[in-house]
């Protein structure tokens, strides 16, 4: 956060329009944009922009929707606010991604959708996912809420499927404080969600769903529009920083490819030590992260669920998150290597 952003949300307290307003609308034009899409709906956070996503293509009790147990609680949790069931299946051999060539033994009659997510800001393997959707009538729903900007196949997150789906979360490549947003090419599915959002007003004192309270407020887009003119910007440090490490580091982890348009919302590499690995960064005061130590069928609200997941299982043992944020310095970046390397040798 800079002066830009305090500017903006001071602009918008001497303007009285802090709930959604006009700064709402330009940054739904905005982003529409940049993702390549014609429509953008703004919430109050991203598990309420999945919620959405869900109910504006009709998902509900008595369909399946087709994800992975690696990814954050909301990916999964979305589609059980809808009332349908989440079927779980395996990430890539070679990746943390959703496995296509796992995913067409799960689709049952019930199936209604796959939703891939894009973890870590590396796109999943979307010409996959649309042939398989194109040739069993399925909808596509793209967890983006990590991969803003990422882009592959000449097109961004957000802008395959019938919908996708992001988060602003301040932890993320970019953020409103706290928010969501819906992209798609459907008028009606925008349509629609703009109508759920605001519980289900059609006009003041209209109402023709039961909808729900997920807007997003002015104060929150106007921290959006300036972070977003930011985005390439923080996206490309990232990339930087992350190619510093995969130079500096393949010698000792397994280090991410740099494919399928990844902005590394998170640096994430695989080690057999990485508990000690962890334990040693922190008593040098470099931090780390596990991005995810339990597979969302473990969790007690979705144990009924439970499958075999064992790629997802290895990685939830392997897996750990550094230091990647725009804000690091090359100064940070050589410290974190180094420790790195330092355990090893």
């Amino acid at each position: 956060m800079g002066p830009e952003e305090r500017e903006a949300v001071d602009r918008v307290l001497q303007s009285g329009i802090i709930a959604q307003g006009p700064e709402v609308a330009k940054f739904e034009e905005e982003f529409a944009e940049m993702c390549g899409v014609k429509y953008a709906v703004a919430t109050n956070n991203g598990t309420t922009s999945g919620h959405l996503a869900m109910l504006a293509n009709g998902i509900g009790p008595g369909d399946e929707v087709i994800t992975t147990p690696f990814t954050f609680f909301a990916t999964a949790s979305v589609i059980m606010m809808a009332g349908a069931k989440p079927v779980f299946v395996d990430v890539e051999d070679d990746g943390f991604c959703l496995d296509p060539k796992k995913v067409e033994a799960a689709i049952t009659s019930k199936t209604k959708a796959i939703q891939p997510v894009h973890l870590y800001g590396e796109l999943a393997d979307m010409p996959s996912f649309l042939e398989i959707c194109k040739e069993h009538n399925l909808i596509l729903i793209e967890d983006s809420a990590q991969a803003h900007c990422a882009d592959s196949w000449g097109g961004k997150a957000g802008s395959f499927g019938s919908v996708g789906w992001f988060s602003f979360y301040p932890t993320k490549n970019m953020t409103t404080s706290e928010g969501g947003i819906i992209t798609t090419n459907d008028e009606d599915i925008a349509n629609l969600c703009k109508i759920l959002r605001a519980h289900g007003m059609t006009a003041q004192y209209q109402h023709s769903e039961l909808g729900y309270n997920y807007r997003m407020t002015d104060i929150s887009a106007a921290i959006g529009r300036v972070q977003l003119n930011k985005l390439d910007a923080f996206n490309s440090r990232r990339r930087e920083i992350a190619n510093i490490y995969n130079e500096k580091l393949s010698k000792y982890v397994k280090v991410p490819d740099n494919r399928r348009g990844h902005v590394f919302h998170q640096y994430t590499v695989l080690t057999e030590k990485r508990d000690a690995l962890r334990d040693y960064l922190a008593e040098k005061g470099v931090g780390s992260g596990t991005y995810y130590p339990t597979l969302l069928y473990d969790y007690e609200p979705m144990s009924e669920y439970v499958t075999n997941c064992p790629n997802s299982k290895r990685l939830t043992e392997t897996a750990l998150s550094l230091p990647v944020h725009p804000a690091l310095s090359d100064s940070d970046v050589s410290k974190v290597f180094e420790t790195v390397i330092s355990f090893f040798d």
